[in-house]
């Protein structure tokens, strides 16, 4: 592997953690989706409670 140049490794520290994001929002909207599936799918189909 090649040394990275003092400008390169400031370029990398100081861009923003793009893989982090991209994680989080996957992370976000998985959950949203199993909420509303719950909500949706199993809890409005049962009707209220007696």
């Amino acid at each position: 592997m090649t040394e990275l140049s003092e400008e390169e490794r400031k370029k990398i520290l100081e861009s923003a953690p793009v893989g982090t994001w991209a994680l989080m929002i996957m992370v976000g909207a998985s959950m949203v989706v199993g909420w509303l599936f719950l909500y949706y799918g199993v809890f409005l189909p049962r009707g209220m409670l007696n």
